[in-house]
């Protein structure tokens, strides 16, 4: 039975103040030396588990809790908020985009083995599906499993993947036709045990996301149970289109709440700072920019909202890929990303110098902004799909 508006009100509001003290508690105070430390504890994704944190939107019989787009985007939103730190929230939740091609797609016997142990904190999940001749370019995939017996054996690139040095458990993108298909024709998924012989991690580092593990992948021989497809071979495609679905929502509740933290920090700054005998806040300019961070948060919000709204409708009705609603979470994450450029801007010119000094929230959103507004597909791209689903090419 749907949720009566009271009870998704009272849901989302239960669930992102439990998010905002955690977050507050547990990673704000961290955030800075975690991301000096470029790396934080592991020992945080067994708390986040024992929250429930990580199970949110995953089925019961796995050990989650099943929830609507509109209560997992209130996650999102109070972690990035109130934790101020996306490369926590990237590899904290980094199951998010890894985990969901297993529960939709592989055995019931794979599904009991891997998720309920990622859920508890006790494992952790990726996805690999960049390489560094591809980018946002799925289709482009090189990296090739050819079956032998009762295995699959990889060889292949991957690139720019969150969690990549600690994962546990890696989905990735492969190519499993012959050498006459090409494009989106012969991908498949497999997922790949992360003690592999023949798998190769090389850290990278980054403008951002200091504290997330970032990491290069190299497949040389690797073997792979059969049981570890994902689906049926060559169907690995559409399963990697509407994976991206999840994780650009995702990415634009993140943003609204980064840029929400930076009008935070922005705000007590300009309150508690005086210039010429009076608070920051007490000159116009100031006020303006403010009000201006605020009408785009408000914005970006409210379209949040009816698209999270929307996307729970049509998954009601079975209609997951309507290509209107892909179109509006393309152009969402876009308007999200954007709203928080701005406000990272903004936040980053009002406190001044202390902007500019490594430790402030709005120091370190303002370098993270590129990362959102590239992963999960950059803006270029999100426009083009955005028109295609709308049917104007």
């Amino acid at each position: 039975m749907p949720m009566t508006a009271p009870d998704l009100r009272h849901e989302r509001t239960a669930l992102a103040d439990t998010v905002r003290r955690f977050a507050q508690n547990e990673v704000a105070p961290h955030a800075a030396a975690w991301d000096e430390a470029g790396e934080f504890p592991r020992a945080l994704y067994r708390r986040a588990g024992e929250l429930g944190l990580l199970g949110i939107g995953y089925p019961e019989s796995l050990g989650g809790t099943p929830v609507p787009h509109a209560i997992k985007t209130a996650l999102w939103t109070a972690f990035a908020r109130h934790g101020t730190s996306g490369g926590v929230l990237a590899s904290l939740f980094s199951h998010n985009i890894g985990l969901p091609p297993v529960v939709l797609h592989g055995s019931p016997a794979l599904q009991q083995e891997v998720v309920p142990p990622v859920l508890r904190g006790e494992r952790i999940a990726a996805l690999a599906i960049t390489e560094p001749g591809g980018g946002s370019d799925v289709a482009a995939i090189r990296t090739r499993a050819r079956r032998d017996g009762d295995d699959y054996v990889l060889d292949g690139e991957k690139i720019y993947i969150t969690s990549g040095m600690r994962a546990d458990w890696l989905t990735v993108a492969v190519r499993t036709g012959g050498s006459d298909e090409k494009g989106a024709r012969g991908i498949s998924l497999l997922l790949v045990p992360g003690d592999s012989a023949g798998l190769t991690r090389t850290p990278l580092r980054k403008m951002g996301w200091w504290c997330s593990d970032t990491a290069q992948l190299h497949f040389d021989g690797v073997r792979v149970p059969a049981r570890c497809l994902l689906g049926e071979e060559g169907a690995g495609f559409r399963m990697v289109m509407g994976n991206f679905n999840g994780e650009r929502l995702g990415l634009a509740a993140s943003a609204l709440g980064f840029a929400q933290a930076c009008l935070d920090e922005a705000l007590a700054w300009a309150r508690q700072r005086h210039t010429f005998g009076s608070p920051l806040v007490g000159h116009q300019a100031v006020r303006h920019r403010l009000a201006d961070m605020q009408m785009r948060i408000a914005a970006t919000e409210a379209w949040l909202d009816a698209v999270a709204l929307q996307g729970d409708a049509l998954e009601a009705q079975g209609q997951v890929d309507a290509p209107a609603w892909v179109a509006d979470v393309c152009l969402l994450k876009n308007q999200a990303t954007q709203t928080m450029q701005f406000c990272a801007d903004a936040a980053v010119q009002i406190l001044g110098g202390m902007g500019y000094m490594r430790g402030t929230a709005s120091e370190r959103i303002y370098r993270e902004v590129k990362v959102m507004m590239i992963g999960g597909g950059a803006e270029e791209i999100m426009k083009e799909l955005a028109a295609k689903q709308l049917g104007w090419m």
